[in-house]
């Protein structure tokens, strides 16, 4: 759910990109997924940071950890803040390597993201829940 003092960030187009929360006489960007993506800063400042990370990097390709000993590699599928007051949610799905033919395993999560849900790092590939 969002928060009532979440001021929504809109790109030039009117797409969401995250929104700016207070703290102190600063102001803090806040992504898509509801996690920090600056440090007290001034509200400029804010607004540049949700600007540069834009929409592109939702489109990577994530890990989730803590459902079997080795994190699956998912895709996000949906991600629903919600409204201020009402739940959101947050689906992603096994990673099914371009092919049509991989069956894949949807998991609706909270919003904001649990920490389980990561960028993958370079150096991982990920498993796969059927095998």
């Amino acid at each position: 759910m969002i928060p009532a003092d979440f001021t929504p960030h809109r790109r030039d187009d009117g797409e969401l990109v995250g929104w700016i929360r207070p703290a102190g006489e600063f102001w803090v960007a806040v992504d898509l997924l509801g996690r920090e993506a600056s440090s007290p800063v001034e509200w400029l400042d804010a607004e540049a940071v949700l600007e540069e990370r834009g929409l592109g990097w939702l489109a990577e390709i994530w890990m989730l950890e803590g459902v079997t000993p080795e994190p699956w590699r998912v895709r996000l599928v949906e991600v629903t803040p919600g409204g201020v007051g009402e739940p959101g949610r947050v689906i992603v799905q096994t990673d099914d390597f371009g092919a049509i033919d991989v069956p894949v395993q949807r998991m609706v999560l909270a919003w904001p993201a649990p920490s389980t849900l990561r960028p993958r790092r370079p150096d991982e590939s990920g498993a796969s829940p059927f095998g």
